[in-house]
């Protein structure tokens, strides 16, 4: 970190922003920069990433190729990136050419989930109980000591939308599920019985300066979101608390852009921090529509080194994903009104994430 390069000026409009990665949350990071008059350079290993489609250049190669590398950063005046598993040494090495946001530590820490509740912990804040196991008779061991009242085992690298997870309601289940991951490095956490689910989309500028978004409620089902809505049906206290949890996060990675926080609500109102995202979440599309600034643009001003924008939204919002096969009927998407947002994908698969639609409606008298 000590060699990391940084930003000395705000790169101004005509500048370019480098993004690692080219999937839709790259292609809509690209349209946010275009309209604020910054260019992208999109770097994926994907040959036919739908952020090429609408970015000023692209290159195509491994995330491990150096020479690909250097060439992208000597193009770019700054780099971030649109998925949080980019490689250590590729962060590492880029950061030592071009100013990297957010920076190498926190996306480390947010891809580690033992290390990520860790220092979430640490901080004082509530996440649900956890350990990590090593061995199948540690994950019998651990259940035991959680209360055994149900828990999940986690991967504790990769896996989202609900992938590299398994739920479990005995210590010989927690045993037979360690079995299955064949030797991964796992954690095991109590199973949360919450009321519902909410997330905190928030971004924190090179000043140091920090803006939240209103949370949304987030509907999942079979562990991928459905829709997120505002306002949620968190009390104006746990907003303000949400924003609090973000920030105290932010502040301790020293971050740059933008941060999702996922929490749990639980019956008795508590926030507990579930997972943190290092980069523009799903949870946070109905921003596009629902706010003069959205979470894209926010994310490239702060990237650029850039003044925050207003984060308030001018109306309420319910944001839904198209998955899958329904991105086949997109006549009968268009026919549903509502602002339709599709991703280029070339290829329709079970649980992708083909695109959105965003429903809004006039704000009312609540947060």
């Amino acid at each position: 970190m000590s060699n990391a390069k940084r930003l000395s000026t705000p790169v101004p409009p005509g500048g370019t922003i480098g993004i690692l990665g080219g999937g839709q949350l790259g292609r809509m990071l690209s349209l946010a920069a275009a309209q604020i008059g910054l260019k992208t350079h999109v770097f994926s290993d994907e040959k036919d990433a739908p952020a090429f489609q609408v970015s000023a250049a692209q290159t195509y190669a491994s995330y491990r190729n150096a020479d690909a590398l250097k060439n992208f950063a000597r193009a770019c005046d700054a780099v971030t990136c649109e998925f949080e598993n980019v490689p250590a040494d590729t962060a590492a090495l880029l950061s030592e050419l071009v100013p990297v946001s957010p920076n190498a530590h926190a996306l480390a820490t947010a891809q580690e989930r033992f290390d990520e509740k860790t220092f979430v912990s640490r901080l004082g804040l509530s996440t649900p109980p956890f350990l990590a196991v090593n061995s199948g008779e540690e994950a019998r061991t651990a259940f035991a000591k959680l209360g055994g009242n149900g828990a999940v085992l986690k991967t504790r690298r990769l896996g989202y939308d609900g992938k590299g997870q398994a739920i479990v309601a005995s210590a010989d289940e927690a045993a037979e599920a360690f079995e299955r991951f064949q030797g991964a490095p796992l954690l095991i956490e109590s199973f949360v019985d919450f009321a519902f689910e909410a997330s905190v989309v928030a971004a924190r500028g090179m000043d140091g300066a920090f803006a939240a978004y209103d949370p949304p409620e987030n509907d999942h089902r079979e562990h991928i979101l459905r829709r997120s809505t505002v306002p949620s049906r968190l009390t104006a206290f746990q907003v303000e608390k949400a924003g609090e949890v973000a920030r105290a996060i932010a502040e301790a990675l020293d971050y740059v852009g933008i941060l999702c926080v996922e929490m749990f609500v639980t019956g008795d109102g508590s926030l507990l921090v579930n997972e943190i995202a290092p980069r523009v979440h799903n949870s946070g599309h109905w921003t596009i529509d629902a706010c003069v600034v959205s979470q894209f643009e926010q994310h490239m001003r702060a990237v650029a080194g850039w003044p925050l924008g207003p984060t308030e939204r001018h109306s309420n919002a319910v944001m839904e994903n198209i998955i899958g096969e329904e991105a086949g009927d997109w006549q009968g998407l268009i026919a549903r009104g509502g602002s339709l947002h599709l991703y280029g994908k070339s290829e329709i698969r079970p649980g992708r994430k083909m695109g959105h639609i965003t429903w809004l409606k006039p704000k009312d008298g609540g947060h």
